[in-house]
């Protein structure tokens, strides 16, 4: 039996991406905007005595003024929101900006000048190492994580109330909406209920210990009996196909994984006869084990169709709970989950382009995935089993599930 092993950490760093060269131009003589302000460049204020980390926006007129950040109405009405849980802003916390000069009459910052400035945000969290860092609106989430969230950004009702053990930063993440925000809305005691809660669950994260992502293995294999001495009670199951339906003629799964537990996963191209295929098939079959997915109507639409095996004894669904449990738009997807709940941001990207339709107005139409590398492809598809396992567990537990009997 022939078999490799492929461990997450040696994987991810397989391949370092080559820097872009617009990558270069991006900095403070690209951007321009330090050229008008009074107080151009504005510097981080505050005494950082608890180790927080506050992102605003950008200075607006009175912070340009004053030469120092949340010094106008939202600075005050946010002072007044932290010292009710016990956070003196300007003692505890250290200030920052994602863009450091006041745009012209207020406006949002444009994204270039997002882009110009992260690398002055990045040097300022790797010189204070905070326990937690809380962007106070969209631009600020865009600040701090959108040059590696490779999926859509979305606003911030799709971002504020999480807390994100985020793996890359050593910290957690906490947005929430800007003040600004709340205090247009001040009539509104649904927000103000927000804002303040999210301030206190964001402080709650100063007094935990950090979370680590747990190590785990991607066993890639060829021949397939290995699946044959599975024993879990339940397993996570993930597939990848060359579109999104099966329907269209020449449609077919290309590989697949099984996460046995949260720290084990095979990995493997589906082989070409049925006779190769049967342990897979027989671990479908097989009601002895309950099995997980996010999104069972895919897989199991996908295994009926061009598999020719019905899957037997569904047991969870962590797409369909990540709904139960928060009901917004846009953070179902496994890798919203993936990020919000163990802090990975991106293990997808080197996979993702080639998973898209040709025809996006026909869900039937072939996707390039046979364009992909196939290692980064078995990698990323056993990923997806894994925190397919690890989702789930947490959920089961977040909404006291119990299991159905088979």
């Amino acid at each position: 039996m022939q078999r490799s092993k492929e461990t997450s950490t040696l994987k991810l760093d397989k391949k370092k991406p080559a820097k872009k060269p617009q990558d270069k131009q991006l900095n403070c003589n690209t951007c321009g905007l330090y050229k008008f302000p009074l107080s151009p460049k504005m510097e981080p204020y505050g005494n950082f005595r608890k180790e927080i980390m506050l992102i605003g926006e950008a200075p607006g007129e009175t912070e340009d003024d004053r030469g120092k950040p949340f010094q106008g109405k939202s600075g005050r009405m946010l002072g007044k929101f932290l010292k009710r849980i016990g956070v003196d802003m300007f003692e505890d916390c250290i200030i920052v900006n994602a863009i450091r000069c006041h745009p012209d009459e207020n406006r949002t910052p444009h994204k270039k000048e997002i882009d110009c400035c992260r690398v002055l945000l990045k040097e300022t969290i790797n010189e204070y190492m905070p326990k937690v860092i809380i962007p106070l609106g969209g631009v600020a989430v865009q600040s701090l994580i959108g040059d590696r969230w490779k999926l859509d950004l979305g606003g911030i009702t799709k971002w504020r109330g999480w807390t994100i053990p985020d793996q890359d930063l050593k910290c957690w993440i906490c947005p929430t909406y800007h003040p600004s925000f709340v205090l247009r809305d001040e009539e509104d005691a649904a927000v103000d209920n927000i804002f303040q809660r999210d301030l206190e669950n964001a402080f709650q994260h100063t007094q935990l210990p950090f979370p680590k992502n747990a190590p785990f293995e991607i066993e890639i294999i060829h021949d397939l009996s290995p699946l044959n001495d599975i024993k879990a009670d339940l397993a996570a199951f993930d597939i990848e196909t060359t579109g999104l339906k099966p329907h269209a003629t020449g449609h077919r799964v290309v590989c697949a994984s099984v996460a046995d537990s949260p720290a084990h996963a095979y990995a493997f191209m589906i082989p070409g006869t049925r006779r190769e295929r049967e342990p897979f098939l027989g671990f479908l079959r097989n009601k002895a084990i309950g099995k997980m997915a996010h999104n069972i109507k895919f897989e199991d639409t996908w295994c009926r169709h061009r598999l020719r095996t019905a899957v037997e004894n569904w047991q969870f669904d962590s797409m369909l709970a990540a709904h139960i449990i928060d009901n917004r738009e846009g953070i179902t997807s496994l890798k919203f989950q993936t990020y919000i709940n163990f802090g990975i941001i991106d293990y997808a990207s080197k996979v993702t382009p080639y998973l898209y339709g040709t025809d996006y107005k026909n869900a039937n139409s072939h996707n390039r995935i046979y364009d992909a590398d196939p290692d980064d492809l078995l990698f990323y598809c056993g990923c997806d089993s894994i925190y397919e396992y690890r989702l789930a567990m947490r959920q089961i537990n977040e909404i006291n599930y119990s299991f159905l009997p088979f």
